[in-house]
């Protein structure tokens, strides 16, 4: 491997980009180089051209002159010959459809806002960074203009193709997207097939199928990486696969079909965030969100974060006995799940109508209306296709607060278009969304804020074990809110109660599903469910104590003046230090502590602890196989 020294367009400074030994040379010209605001992280572009004059587009990215992503091919392909012959336009048959582009002028701008969510990790987000546009032309077709904008921000490296308005109308059918990830040698990833799978610890090589996105990888040097998709709203979803004949690279792969695009218009973004250590990655993950568009509801008053338990049993008491219960452990929503409208996978059910016995649904909702507790109800996809012009207009009149969208596709263009519309047109009516099954989020939420949350994980409907737990804040929710669907009462539940407790602080959902399995009926005055009686589902601050992806973690997440923290092991036994550092200085806090203790005498087996403690504090956390502790600090008057 060779290296050769060139001159940034944008910077002036002097960068080394790598050479592969394969005749190719680089086009003058060609490259830039884009500095994050920290000028930690640099991504460079260029092109290449063969003997045959074909030309490649390149990147490469580095974080203090460490590689992170080498050198690596960039492109789409297309095949236009549809819209072009029925336009009467010339022919584009080239093989590779960005081989014959040129650049013709490269664009720089910085960025610095902050902007407030609706829901968040954070009351607060910063929207930094530096940016080029390269601008490009097929050099025998001038109707087609292409071009790669690219971001550095100090949390990572963020590019998407951009195809500008075309002056002719031709349509835009992409068949493949070709952007590699070329990694260092000895990389390796946490690797999941789909969106619910479990995951995997592998090298770049020898995968069984594709891997889901986001991806995180752990680099030999020392960095963590998080490969990730932002704004796919109009396109197709990508997943990853390993390269067929370059090694230690993963390339996009686009669900068959592709996309069929309109001008002006750009492909989601592909993110690379890098970080010195695993917890940066979700401290960082507002990147997702600023690749965003800004929010598009005007007035948000009515869009409310909480907790919600599903009512088991679909009667009229049932219903009236959540509600209670509801009340009593300080959550705001109950769930009515599938077939409260006849079958669920039938276009013969109704969801307008009630086709259950005993249950006066217009009650329940006055009910729980005077009790404080909201309503949500679960549509299959069925019923949300053929209705959903008319469907969130009733569900207003008739107070409903939020909808769960279950077994909805996933994947193709048309599908990704219609979940898209669904949110739309559900904030036209005042409704919250919850999107189930294998659907994730790429930072609509920002957008579009009642979408509240979405599953896309493997949670306690499947029950998974402790490791899996500790590896899932590194990964899925990197990628947004999710709905784990977090248990308490339920016997097949692989970790420990305390575990359980802390989950409600680790994982970030403005809806947070807790009881999935439960009733009130199993309810015996644990007196540890103050923990999540008293937790909000938003936070005004978030910091990673600590954590290794499937070993441990420790987050600790801020209400106003109140911190509330969850530690979690992986399914063996741990003792860690726990420091309180973060907290301001001078200033004392009470500590309720829920721990797992066998000997206390509760079916749940939680020990409850209160001592003060201020920023000076380092407690030692003795944690028992799949265990977990969770801890509530209110300042000392």
């Amino acid at each position: 491997m060779k290296k050769l020294l060139i001159k940034s367009a944008l910077t002036g400074y002097l960068v080394c980009i790598e050479l592969l030994s394969f005749g190719q040379s680089i086009i003058a010209g060609s490259q830039t180089t884009v500095l994050s605001p920290d000028r930690n992280l640099s991504v460079q572009f260029y092109q290449r051209q063969d003997i045959d004059k074909k030309r490649t587009m390149y990147y490469q990215v580095t974080y203090k002159g460490k590689a992170v992503i080498r050198e690596s091919a960039l492109g789409l392909n297309m095949d236009n010959q549809l819209s072009e012959k029925a336009m009467a336009l010339k022919i584009d048959r080239h093989k590779d459809w960005c081989e014959n582009l040129e650049v013709k002028q490269v664009s720089t701008t910085a960025h610095d806002s902050s902007w407030v969510p609706v829901n968040g990790e954070r009351s607060l987000i910063r929207d930094c960074y530096n940016a080029a546009t390269i601008e490009m032309v097929k050099d025998d077709n001038p109707i087609y203009t292409f071009n790669v904008e690219m971001r550095a921000y100090n949390e990572g490296i963020a590019f998407r193709y951009f195809l500008p308005e075309n002056q002719k109308g031709t349509y835009y059918n992409i068949i493949a997207e070709n952007t590699e990830f070329s990694l260092p040698e000895e990389s390796t990833a946490w690797f999941a097939n789909w969106a619910q799978a479990p995951y995997s610890k592998l090298p770049l090589y020898n995968w069984t199928g594709e891997s889901e996105r986001p991806l995180t990888l752990e680099l030999k040097n020392g960095l963590y990486v998080c490969l990730a998709e932002a704004q796919m709203v109009d396109y197709t979803r990508t997943k990853f696969k390993l390269s067929d004949h370059k090694p230690n690279t993963v390339v996009t792969s686009l669900f068959p079909g592709g996309a069929e695009l309109i001008s002006p218009i750009g492909t989601p973004w592909r993110v690379i965030m890098v970080a010195e250590r695993p917890g940066a990655l979700i401290e960082n993950d507002d990147i997702i969100q600023n690749l965003n568009e800004s929010r598009k509801i005007a007035r948000t008053d009515w869009i409310k974060p909480g907790k919600i338990m599903r009512v088991m049993n679909q009667s009229t008491a049932d219903a009236r006995a959540n509600i209670d219960f509801a009340v009593q452990q300080g959550l705001q929503y109950i769930l009515f799940d599938w077939k409260w409208y006849g079958p669920a996978f039938s276009f013969g059910s109704d969801a307008t109508k009630v086709a259950i016995t005993d249950f006066d649904l217009p009650g329940i909702i006055s009910y729980g209306r005077e009790k404080g507790i909201g309503v949500w109800l679960y549509v299959n996809q069925q019923a949300a296709l053929t209705q959903s012009d008319s469907l969130f207009s009733v569900y207003e009149k008739w107070g409903v607060k939020g909808v769960k969208i279950g077994f909805v596709q996933v994947g193709s263009h048309r599908w990704t278009t219609w979940v898209e519309d669904v949110i739309h047109k559900a904030a036209a009516h005042h409704i919250m969304i919850n999107i189930h099954d294998d659907w994730r989020p790429t930072g609509e939420q920002r957008t579009w804020p009642n979408l509240m949350t979405a599953e896309g994980i493997r949670g306690n409907e499947e029950m998974p074990d402790a490791t899996h737990n500790t590896i899932l804040p590194f990964t899925r929710y990197l990628a947004g809110p999710a709905d784990y669907t977090i248990c308490y009462f339920d016997k097949r539940i692989k970790t420990t109660h305390a575990h359980q407790l802390a989950l409600a602080a680790i994982f970030y959902s403005p809806l947070q599903t807790l009881f999935w399995y439960d009733q009130p009926s199993a309810f015996h005055n644990e007196p540890e469910l103050a923990f999540w009686k008293a937790i909000p589902t938003t936070w005004d601050e978030t910091k990673v104590i600590q954590g290794v992806p499937g070993q441990y973690i420790t987050i600790a997440r801020r209400k106003g003046n109140e911190w509330f923290l969850g530690t979690i092991t992986n399914n063996d036994p741990r003792s860690l230090r726990l420091s309180f550092g973060f907290l301001p200085r001078g200033k004392k806090y009470m500590a309720s502590i829920y721990s797992d203790d066998q000997n206390v005498r509760s079916s749940t087996g939680v020990k409850i602890q209160k001592i003060k403690i201020d920023a000076t504090t380092t407690l030692t956390v003795a944690l028992t196989g799949s265990g977990g502790q969770a801890i509530h600090l209110t300042p000392v008057r």
